[in-house]
């Protein structure tokens, strides 16, 4: 059964932060859907989500957020449950229970694998946080050998369609050359990105000439 909403009556607006990877996840799935929507720059370096305003939003402080008329939701994965719930058909986040779990199985892996491995080590060249790099670079060639071994048996991580799993994790595995994590040794792995570049509606995130991307 469609379960889908129509389109929003107004634009929604995303509190984003353009180098962010949480962030663009949230901004390529409202292009692939179609959706209209209001990009808002929150000023991190003037701590702008530290501020009551922002707080108010994501007590957390942490972008991004997205408004979709009374609704307020922040965390980039909930957000995007949230849009394939409300405005697509069942593509995007499965309803039968095993394809479901199979994609919540790839929200967890960005929620952490990619969050501490590629992320991180992004971080600490694009922003000089203080990560332990070479941990950080490590743990992304773990994961990114299992991610191989698995895109060698089917096109997308979670089946033969793309879903929300793909989006979780792709900005940041993209962007992992910035933190010098090279993609060179991953084929499937590469290929899965160009097949995720090739939908329609695309829209890339802003790239840093850091790292191997220097």
């Amino acid at each position: 059964m469609n379960t889908a909403s129509a389109s929003p009556a107004r634009p929604i607006k995303l509190h984003r932060f353009f180098l962010s990877g949480h962030s663009h996840r949230v901004e390529l799935f409202l292009s692939l859907l179609k959706l209209p929507y209001e990009l808002v720059d929150v000023d991190l370096a003037a701590k702008a989500h530290k501020q009551p305003a922002f707080l108010a939003m994501n007590a957390f402080g942490e972008v991004p957020v997205i408004q979709d008329g009374e609704i307020t939701l922040a965390d980039s994965n909930a957000i995007l449950v949230y849009l394939a719930s409300r405005y697509d058909a069942g593509q995007w986040l499965p309803r039968d229970p095993v394809a479901a779990a199979a994609v919540q199985r790839w929200l967890s892996v960005a929620a952490g694998p990619v969050a501490f491995g590629p992320a991180a080590a992004r971080r600490a060249t694009l922003f000089k946080a203080p990560v332990h790099a070479e941990e950080a670079i490590a743990r992304s060639h773990d994961l990114f050998a299992v991610m191989e071994a698995e895109l060698g048996t089917s096109p997308f991580l979670a089946g033969n369609a793309p879903t929300i799993a793909d989006l979780a994790n792709y900005s940041y595995i993209a962007h992992a050359p910035e933190g010098n994590v090279s993609l060179e040794p991953y084929p499937n792995l590469r290929g899965w990105l160009k097949r995720i570049e090739a939908l329609p509606g695309f829209v890339p995130m802003v790239s840093s000439r850091v790292g191997l991307a220097a």
